[in-house]
């Protein structure tokens, strides 16, 4: 009689357990801020962007949604704290490119593949190659050919050793076989200064960042980094016209959330992105910048991560660049 009533009790307790845990999960986000992490400075454009999301995410969960910024190590410190916070869905990674540089060219704290779950890719942004306006180069081509004929002399711009802005042109030039000489910055803001006060001679940098100074005149723009070209620079070659040979590259937006984050969360989360991302506000600001909008699944999300990780791997192993 004793060992019958203790299975029946185990069986009691166990099916309230088994309701009891996703009734839990089905509450979130309720009565809890998100926090959307962004891993650099205020003012970027992925900084922009997160602002510009979380202002429509936290009506449609019913909930609210600040943007925190925690900058340094070119997104290492901010993609580092969400990997090691609580994975309850109330701490979300806004990341971008430098997410699948960084762990090939330093030890990072943390697993980018393991700790870290990939949401939904938010959007792609191409980049301009851009030269100061009395740069003696008329075109790519002719900057190429330059670059070609004096190997190492020509030097570009970037904000530091894991940005896009150091790849993009490193992957262009091994493309077209150039060799020029990368000189980094403290930020990507100073690059374009420095590419504005010519004192570089070419520089890769995102369309919300730059086109206003292509616009005013103060740099030149002779190539784009997209696979076709941008309606906003529809003169603009693409690269791989330039080069003959395919060739891709962008600042990319995406969301993550930490390991262990119970899927019917990480589900919802995708959900919610991929309606504000089908608002047509939304839409208006990406086309305004020049961007794309992507709103992937988990699942193709984390293929493109894939293949990121893959090209970068290779540019940076082809560059002779040693890990730190």
């Amino acid at each position: 009689m004793q060992r019958r009533t203790f299975n029946t009790l185990l069986t009691a307790v166990s099916l309230a357990l088994s309701v009891a845990a996703p009734a839990a999960y089905a509450a979130w986000p309720e009565g809890k801020t998100i926090s959307i992490v962004v891993p650099y400075a205020p003012g970027g454009t992925a900084d922009a962007l997160a602002r510009l999301i979380g202002q429509h995410l936290g009506p449609k969960l019913g909930t609210s949604v600040v943007v925190v910024n925690k900058a340094g190590a070119s997104g290492v410190i901010g993609a580092q704290a969400v990997a090691q916070a609580t994975p309850d869905g109330f701490t979300v990674l806004y990341d971008a490119t430098p997410f699948s540089i960084n762990p090939h060219l330093q030890k990072l704290p943390f697993d980018a593949d393991k700790d870290l779950i990939p949401v939904t890719q938010v959007g792609v942004t191409p980049m301009l190659m851009t030269v100061p306006k009395a740069s003696p180069s008329a075109t790519a081509a002719e900057l190429i050919k330059a670059g070609k004929a004096a190997p190492g002399k020509l030097t570009f711009a970037s904000g530091g050793q894991g940005t896009v802005q150091y790849m993009a042109p490193e992957l262009m030039n091994q493309s077209a076989g150039v060799s020029m000489l990368h000189i980094p910055y403290k930020s990507g803001g100073l690059a374009i200064t420095g590419t504005i006060a010519a004192e570089v001679d070419m520089g890769f940098f995102n369309l919300p960042a730059i086109s206003g100074h292509v616009k005013s005149g103060l740099v030149r723009a002779l190539a784009i980094s997209s696979a076709q070209r941008n309606p906003l620079f529809p003169d603009v070659p693409t690269v791989a016209e330039v080069i003959g040979k395919p060739y891709e590259s962008y600042e990319w937006n995406g969301v993550f959330l930490p390991h262990g984050t119970p899927a019917d969360i990480v589900k919802r989360l995708n959900t919610a992105l991929r309606e504000v991302l089908a608002t047509p506000e939304i839409k208006a600001k990406f086309d305004s910048l020049g961007s794309r909008i992507v709103a992937s699944s988990p699942e193709d999300f984390r293929k493109y991560l894939t293949a990121e990780s893959g090209r970068w791997a290779a540019t940076v192993k082809a560059a002779g660049i040693k890990k730190e």
